[in-house]
């Protein structure tokens, strides 16, 4: 079986063909992903939610837009590089808490886990702050991982307007939390 026909088959929840899409990329995939990540635990991991994402979107494959082999690069350069900038972030996080930290007692993790803590809270106060319809699909998009078309879809509204209440809710965001965005990067 080919790889188009493979994903057809998962998409109808077919096991092994994923097994067998699985057997013919995951060297590949795990090599991409150790080269970007430079770290084995990492890249095991990103390979496994790449391979998941591919199950969970089979349906949305497009064999006119890429080749099954492009298509699951993709999906794991991404992944890879979402890891790599949230390791940064952390790191920094953690390296700025341990500045911060004054007493030798107190673990960086500690320190990092109450900025990460005091973070959430302020965001979740900003989320409050803007309008319920800016704030629903933002909920959508990034508690429950939805596209703009899956949010348009759930929600009935059309996407031109999903678009444009993330962009006005993503932008009250950003200028709220303009200092924290800059202590992050």
């Amino acid at each position: 079986m080919d790889d188009r026909s493979l994903v057809a088959a998962m998409a109808e929840g077919n096991q092994n063909a994923m097994a067998e899409l699985y057997d013919r990329h995951a060297p590949m995939l795990l090599g991409l992903a150790r080269r970007v990540l430079k770290s084995a635990e990492d890249a095991e991991e990103v390979l496994q939610e790449a391979l998941v994402h591919a199950w969970n979107q089979a349906k949305r494959y497009d064999p006119s837009r890429s080749s099954v082999s492009t298509w699951l690069v993709m999906i794991t350069r991404s992944r890879a590089i979402d890891r790599l900038r949230s390791r940064r972030v952390s790191d920094r996080t953690i390296a700025a808490a341990h500045r911060e930290n004054t007493r030798d007692h107190e673990s960086a993790q500690g320190a990092a886990r109450v900025l990460h803590g005091e973070r959430h809270k302020r965001v979740r106060a900003e989320l409050a702050r803007i309008p319920d319809e800016q704030r629903e699909v933002l909920e959508l998009a990034f508690f429950r991982g939805m596209t703009q078309r899956e949010i348009a879809e759930e929600t009935g509204l059309p996407l031109g307007t999903v678009k444009t209440r993330t962009l006005l809710a993503m932008k009250k965001l950003r200028e709220a939390l303009r200092d924290e965005i800059r202590e992050l990067l």
